[in-house]
């Protein structure tokens, strides 16, 4: 199974550290990762801005840099759903436009190609690997943040408790109104600044309600909206991305 990693450009820009606990945390599992230097921005920002034929063209990168992978894990479930929901929704708009007809087949090939082969972290480890204890130990208490996509269009579930509830030495704190939004939702924050900050500070209430001395994600975009609200509130509490609680191990804690 060649798997590769779509660290995405958020990762990848700010928060290089995931993507090395993601390799770290495959490899010890037995999966070698490859990095496909072509990948770029899955067009996410752009599409959700209404720039949906921008979009269409990182949309084709992104499938060609990942032709030759069995499987495509990232770890961001928005990206994640980008790619499942996003594409096809591009694809099958291109197709009633008026335009030459090799453009929506090239767009539907490569809305088929990735869809099926597209998994965020924690479905990769839960439901392709079959594993929920992945060896890791993280001495601290945590409460956990299911992100909108992640919980809405990806249907994660219960797989990132899963795994974190068998994490050595972790205790795991229920955060109150964890479904609720954390305000973040990309360029809602940037539209709309003032109920975007309002939401932030009804989640970072309730994160710091739990006690706990972290906050945990399947997405950085909501960490850095969430951890940004905790530094200007003066909270001890610290965002980590789901992939470095797990990767972390006895002698080696991220």
């Amino acid at each position: 199974m060649r798997v590769g990693l779509f660290v995405t450009c958020v990762n990848d820009t700010l928060y290089p550290r995931t993507g090395r606990a993601v390799v770290s945390l495959l490899e010890r599992l037995g999966v070698a990762v490859d990095f496909p230097a072509a990948q770029s921005c899955c067009g996410q920002p752009l599409y959700n801005t209404g720039y949906r034929h921008g979009a269409e063209a990182l949309m084709l990168r992104h499938a060609a840099a990942f032709r030759d992978h069995d499987v495509i894990v990232t770890p961001s479930a928005s990206c994640a759903a980008m790619v499942r929901d996003g594409y096809p929704r591009i694809a099958a708009r291109a197709a009633v436009e008026d335009r030459p007809r090799e453009e929506p087949a090239k767009l539907a090939e490569a809305a088929a190609s990735v869809v099926p082969r597209t998994y965020e972290l924690t479905e990769f480890l839960v439901d392709v690997l079959g594993v929920t204890d992945v060896g890791a130990y993280f001495p601290h208490t945590v409460t956990y943040h299911p992100t909108c996509h992640g919980l809405r269009m990806l249907g994660l579930g219960d797989r990132p408790r899963q795994l974190l509830e068998h994490v050595k030495a972790l205790e795991l704190r229920e955060l109150g109104g964890a479904e609720e939004c954390c305000g973040f939702g990309g360029t809602f924050a940037v539209k709309n600044p003032v109920v975007s900050a309002a939401m932030g500070a009804d989640k970072t209430r309730a994160i710091t309600e739990t006690g706990a001395r972290a906050v945990c994600a399947v997405d950085n975009s909501c960490l850095m909206h969430i951890g940004g609200t905790l530094a200007r509130e003066g909270s001890p509490v610290r965002p980590v991305h789901i992939a470095e609680i797990l990767a972390s191990t006895e002698g080696n804690v991220l």
